[in-house]
Order: C-alpha cells, then sequence, then structure tokens
C-alpha cells in the first residue's frame, strides 16, 4: 500500500514539475538509489511495454537522487536466463531528443539483441531544460554535476533491479549527451570501462551557457584533465570520438580536442592516421593514441558527416544511414574494453 500511495505521489511530482531539490553530494544520491524504501517505489512505478515476440524488453522507470528525478527507459534482450548478468550501454540522448527517439534514430537495441547486453537510456526532463539537452557546461552552477549524478543514480538503480554486470559498463552520447557521457567518465571513472563520444564537446571546454555557445563554435581552448588520478582512484576509461567533418553545430575541432586531452591525461602518443571506407558509406579517418601497447583514445573523422548519429536509421532526426555504423562502433569499442 505504502508503495503504490509512493508511487502515485511520485507520479504527481513529475507531472506537477516541481523544482529539483537542494544539490547534495553524489555519493548520497548513489546511496539513496540503493535503498530498498526507493528500490520498491521504483518497482512499482516501471511500466512494461508489450514487445513483439523475440524483439526484448522494454522498460521504464525513475531515478531519484536529492537533486531530483528524471526518467529512464531500458531494453533488456529477448531469452534472459536467471541469474544471468549482462554488460550495459548507457547512452544518452542529444537537445531535441528523448529516449525512445534515441534508441529509434540509433538502433542499438537491435545489436544489443544480437549480442547480449542491455542498454539504459537516462532522459532529460524538459524542466530542467527546455530544449531536452543534458546540461553538461553548467559546471560553474553545479548543476551539470548534479544530473551527472542522477545519471548515475540511474546507472545504479539498473545494476541492482536488473540482470546487470557492474564491472561491464559503459557510456556513450550524442552531442550535449557525448558531453554529459564524457562528464560522467570524469567523475565516475571506476564505474565505467569506456566512453564514446559523438559530436560533443570534451570537459573543462564551456562552464555556463555563454562559453557554452563559444564552444560549440569552436572558440574556446579546452583545459586539460587531470594527468595522474588521485589516489585511490581509477584512470580515465578508453575514449572513442567519433565527429563529422562538416559538423556546423559542434564544430569538429572540439573532437578534436576531445581525443587530446583524454590522451595527454594518459600520457598517450598519436600513432599514423588511417582511412577506412566501407563500402559506399563515408569514409573515416581514424587516429589511435596509445600509450605502452593500451589505446588511450580514438579518434573517428568522418568525412561528409554532419550534426547526425552515423549510420542511424534513415528517417529520424539527427540521423544520418550515409555514414559508418555508429552503433557498431559503440559496441566494438566497448566489448574490446569489457575483454580486458
Amino acid at each position: 500500500m505504502w508503495a503504490s500511495s509512493a508511487a502515485r505521489t511520485l507520479a504527481a511530482f513529475l507531472k506537477a514539475g516541481r523544482p529539483p531539490l537542494k544539490r547534495g553530494s553524489a555519493q548520497k544520491i548513489q546511496t539513496a538509489s540503493r535503498s530498498p524504501l526507493l528500490l520498491s517505489v521504483a518497482k512499482s512505478t516501471k511500466a512494461r511495454a508489450s514487445p513483439k515476440p523475440g524483439t526484448g524488453v522494454w522498460s521504464s522507470g525513475v531515478a531519484i537522487g536529492t537533486a531530483g528525478a528524471r526518467r529512464y527507459s531500458l531494453y533488456r534482450p529477448p531469452g534472459l536466463q536467471p541469474k544471468e548478468q549482462l554488460p550495459m550501454i548507457v547512452m544518452l540522448h542529444g537537445c531535441g531528443q528523448d529516449a525512445r527517439a534515441f534508441a529509434a534514430s540509433t538502433r542499438m537495441n537491435q545489436i544489443a539483441a544480437r549480442e547480449r547486453f542491455v542498454v539504459l537510456y537516462p532522459e532529460q526532463d524538459r524542466l530542467a531544460n527546455r530544449h531536452g539537452c543534458w546540461n553538461w557546461f553548467a559546471t560553474q552552477s553545479g548543476r551539470a554535476y548534479d544530473e551527472a549524478a542522477l545519471v548515475m543514480a540511474a546507472v545504479e538503480q539498473v545494476c541492482v533491479l536488473h540482470s546487470v554486470d557492474r564491472n561491464r559498463v559503459a557510456v556513450a552520447g550524442l552531442s550535449a549527451g557525448a558531453s554529459m557521457a564524457a562528464l560522467m567518465a570524469t567523475r565516475y571513472p571506476e564505474r565505467f570501462k569506456a566512453v564514446v563520444m559523438h559530436s560533443g564537446i570534451p570537459p573543462g571546454t564551456a562552464n555556463s551557457a555563454l562559453t557554452a555557445m563559444r564552444a560549440m563554435q569552436g572558440r574556446r581552448e579546452t583545459e586539460p584533465l587531470q594527468a595522474a588520478p588521485a589516489k585511490g582512484t581509477a584512470a580515465l576509461p578508453p575514449l572513442l570520438v567519433i565527429h563529422g567533418t562538416i559538423d556546423t553545430v559542434v564544430d569538429v575541432r572540439n573532437g578534436r580536442a576531445a581525443a587530446q586531452v583524454w590522451a595527454e591525461a594518459g600520457g598517450a602518443r598519436a600513432s599514423a592516421e588511417r582511412s577506412v571506407q566501407r563500402g559506399r558509406r563515408f569514409a573515416m579517418k581514424i587516429t589511435d593514441f596509445r600509450r605502452n601497447g593500451r589505446t588511450v583514445a580514438t579518434l573517428a573523422d568522418i568525412e561528409r558527416l554532419g550534426h547526425a548519429w552515423s549510420g542511424g536509421a534513415a528517417k529520424e532526426p539527427f540521423s544520418n544511414a550515409q555514414g559508418p555504423d555508429a552503433s557498431r562502433m559503440v559496441w566494438a569499442f566497448a566489448s574490446k574494453q569489457f575483454r580486458r
């Protein structure tokens, strides 16, 4: 009875659009997300879809923390066995998108069904940003860190409630989602084995809405990341950067800056650039940054690609079917790190 009442209260809270609660620490949010009380609410509020046979299972939930709440969608492949633990890719949408639109554009669920992994789609609230953008840039006010903590709360909640191997989790995103993905990796490096930025801006390039606009135009310098992790913390996870060479929304210089700053933090050097083209898809120029035989960062500049998910569904917004399949690239990169 309490869970049902709490679920109704939570639904009313989200519908009414109350302002976020006061900012708290990421640790408190993660702890709250694992509490039996909140987990029972999350279970009671999950709305399961009725997928076609063999297509897997969609469910939805809410992550709650001291900074507010965010909805998320979750995809699990068909035929899950009892106690089977699968890896997970966290997918962060761009501006003007939501969880389902991003899933449709990237077609990541089809790959997840075949390769057997879970996909988590956290969703930005339009009350937090009217365009649906993650506020990755608002580091000066602390809002960016609040949202990163809420996404982390969703990750922790799904790991507890579902068959997810918490040692095999990667995060990827498009545009504002890419910038949030990189911020997540710098805030919680021990929780992610890989991070993928598609058409995004690296951390340390903007700290407000005004500086974010300049960063999008390629007119901001990126501050160095922490070169050596603090005592007791993990090194940054390997980074894959995917960026279109004719992106007029987020200048391609941001992608190169992201790979460079990641490489410098990891003490890596660039290898020789190589060209790759599959069939009639757009060609790519790939540069690996390595240290002692280990890939710290990889930069994939895709020729003739604008601000769109490369190789995505043809009729979806923010998607270009002519580019190399970025979703396959995400999984290939992440699974390689999982095997390590």
